[in-house]
């Protein structure tokens, strides 16, 4: 990616949209440049979707829960993520590091599916042990990371020399 590219993707990040006409208000790249670069990008897989953000408390999911899952597993861990993945409400999941096995994300609308979520994940064979954190209060929550980066730090640690 050279500069231009990078210079789009902060500019999509920080303005939510991939409107070439709000780009170019942005960036000053010309739209048939931003037109070329985003079809681009979207075929090398950098721009994966054109996916609205949805504000899940007004939605009804409010309920934010950060749950630590401690397995017993023989062999590899793909062998039973999907069963994590199945369970309803997980938004998120990661394969970790260190004393916790995997960190799961869940938004919900109540109590009471917290419990269920709990217990679901506590129904998987391998799951030997959780821990949940509820959320009180949400500083950050970015689906764009280069949201959370100066453009200078981008162009320098990521644009082709």
């Amino acid at each position: 990616m050279d500069e231009r590219d990078i210079r789009l993707l902060k500019a999509i990040s920080d303005l939510g949209t991939g409107s070439p006409e709000r780009l170019h208000e942005e960036t000053d790249i010309p739209v048939s440049t931003i037109h070329y670069r985003l079809n681009n990008l979207r075929e090398e897989g950098v721009i994966e979707n054109d996916l609205y953000d949805i504000d899940l408390a007004k939605v009804g999911l409010g309920v934010t829960v950060l749950v630590e899952l401690l397995t017993d597993y023989h062999g590899s861990h793909h062998d039973f993520e999907e069963k994590i993945l199945a369970v309803e409400g997980v938004s998120q999941a990661y394969f970790t590091m260190g004393e916790t096995d995997f960190v799961v994300v869940a938004h919900l609308p109540d109590q009471e599916m917290v419990e269920r979520l709990i217990t679901d994940l506590e129904t998987i064979e391998e799951v030997r042990r959780t821990n949940s954190t509820f959320v009180v209060s949400t500083l950050r929550h970015s689906t764009r990371a280069l949201q959370n980066y100066d453009l200078e730090t981008l162009l320098g640690e990521l644009a082709d020399e």
